[in-house]
C-alpha cells in the first residue's frame, strides 16, 4: 500500500512568512526607486535644463496680481529711445519687453496686440514702446533679429520698425531656431528697404549695444521673462513714467482692465 506524506504545518507557515517578507521587501524597494526618480533632478541633462529655464522665462498666461495688488506695485520706467507705436501724446504708455524668438511673445502679437491696437492705440489713447529682452537660450537668433529690426528702423523710422517686427513674428519658427541672415535681408527687400545698406548694418551688429542696453534696463526693473509689460500714465515730458507690471501673454481683458484704470 502506497503511503503519502502529510505536509508539516510548521514548515508551510514558515514558507508563507518568508514569501510575505520577500514581497514586502520588493514593494519597499520599488517605492524607494520611484520616489528617488521623482525627486532626482532629471534636468541635469542639457535639454531638460533648457526646458526648465524656458518654462521660467518664456511666460504664457503667467499669474498676475489682482488689480489692487498691481496698483501698489509701480516702478519708474524709461521709454529710452526705442520704437513707438501710436500718438506720442497718448495719455497711457505701455512698454513691452519682448523677445522675437519667444513663442508667448508671438502669441501676444497675434492674439492680443491687434485688439489693443484697434481699441486703444489707433484711437489715440495708448502708445506702445517696444524694448528688447533677448533670452539667453534663444541666442544668437534673438539678438540678431532685434538688431535687424533696428536696422530696418534706421531706414524707415518707427513705422518701418513695426512692419519688420510683424514679419519676424510671422516668419520665425521661434524657440531660438530663428531666421537666417538671408531671410532677414529678404524681409528688408520685401519692405522696399535698401538691401545693401541693411545687410551692412546687420553684419556689423551696429545696434548690438542698443539691444544690450534694453536687456540691462529690463533686468534692473526685475523683468527676467518675456513678455513683460509696464503700463501707466504718460508723463508730460513723454519720457520716464510710473508703470505697473503685467507679466506674460495675458488675454486682452487683463490689459483692458489696467489701461481703463488709467483713463478714468
Amino acid at each position: 500500500m502506497q503511503s503519502r506524506s502529510v505536509p508539516n504545518k510548521k514548515t508551510s507557515q514558515s514558507n508563507v512568512l518568508a514569501f510575505t517578507i520577500l514581497i514586502s521587501a520588493i514593494l519597499i524597494a520599488a517605492s524607494i526607486i520611484y520616489y528617488a526618480e521623482r525627486m532626482s533632478p532629471k534636468s541635469n541633462s542639457a535639454p531638460n535644463q533648457a526646458k526648465n529655464v524656458q518654462q521660467q522665462n518664456d511666460l504664457g498666461n503667467a499669474p498676475t496680481p489682482n488689480n489692487q495688488q498691481q496698483a501698489n506695485i509701480k516702478q519708474m520706467v524709461s521709454i529710452d529711445d526705442d520704437p513707438m507705436m501710436g500718438d506720442p501724446k497718448a495719455p497711457v504708455t505701455i512698454v513691452e519687453f519682448s523677445d522675437f524668438e519667444c513663442p508667448f511673445c508671438g502669441r501676444f502679437f497675434k492674439n492680443t496686440l491687434p485688439q489693443i491696437k484697434k481699441e486703444y492705440i489707433d484711437t489715440g489713447k495708448v502708445r506702445l514702446v517696444y524694448r528688447d529682452l533677448p533670452l539667453g537660450f534663444h541666442e544668437p537668433a534673438a539678438t540678431t533679429e532685434a538688431i535687424a529690426a533696428e536696422c530696418a528702423r534706421e531706414q524707415g523710422g518707427d513705422a518701418t520698425f513695426f512692419k519688420y517686427h510683424d514679419e519676424i513674428f510671422n516668419r520665425t519658427p521661434a524657440n531660438g531656431v530663428g531666421i537666417n541672415e538671408e531671410g532677414l535681408v529678404s524681409i528688408a527687400k520685401d519692405l522696399g528697404l535698401n538691401s545693401d545698406n541693411f545687410k551692412s548694418c546687420l553684419t556689423s551688429k551696429k545696434y548690438k549695444d542698443e539691444v544690450a542696453k534694453d536687456l540691462q534696463d529690463a533686468q534692473s526693473l526685475g523683468a527676467t521673462g518675456t513678455p513683460t509689460f509696464f503700463i501707466g500714465k504718460t508723463n508730460p515730458d513723454g519720457k520716464e513714467f510710473e508703470g505697473q507690471k503685467v507679466v506674460g501673454a495675458q488675454p486682452f481683458s487683463t490689459f483692458k482692465n489696467v489701461i481703463d484704470s488709467y483713463l478714468k
